[in-house]
């Protein structure tokens, strides 16, 4: 299945219910899935509806221990070369000059 064409409910809804598979792969029932989250019953149905605050869905993959598929369903982003290029135009390319001190040492007072 692509979702490239789906909206993100149809997409929050796909993803529910492959939580919901998940939780059947791991022979958990919701409350367990629930009290294992820290979580109750009705947010563990209603995130298998796909209507879950990520904080909840990262606690249900940690109870259901899938939590590593997290690196599959979105990979660390590198930066990439045009950003990168970007970000090299504002790095500091010289030195600045010395700041002028207030304070005048003995001679520079003593000249007034």
């Amino acid at each position: 299945m692509t979702f490239e064409n789906m909206s993100p409910v149809a997409i929050a809804e796909e993803l529910g219910r492959r939580l919901k598979q998940a939780r059947l792969n791991a022979d958990l029932t919701q409350a367990e899935v629930a009290l294992r989250a820290g979580l109750n019953r009705r947010t563990v149905l209603n995130a298998e509806k796909g209507k879950v605050q990520l904080d909840n869905l990262v606690a249900m993959l940690v109870a259901m221990d899938v939590v590593e598929q997290l690196k599959m369903f979105l990979p660390v982003q590198e930066i990439s070369p045009l950003q990168l290029a970007k970000l090299r135009g504002r790095e500091r390319q010289r030195a600045s000059k010395a700041k002028k001190k207030n304070n005048r040492t003995e001679e520079d007072k003593s000249s007034w």
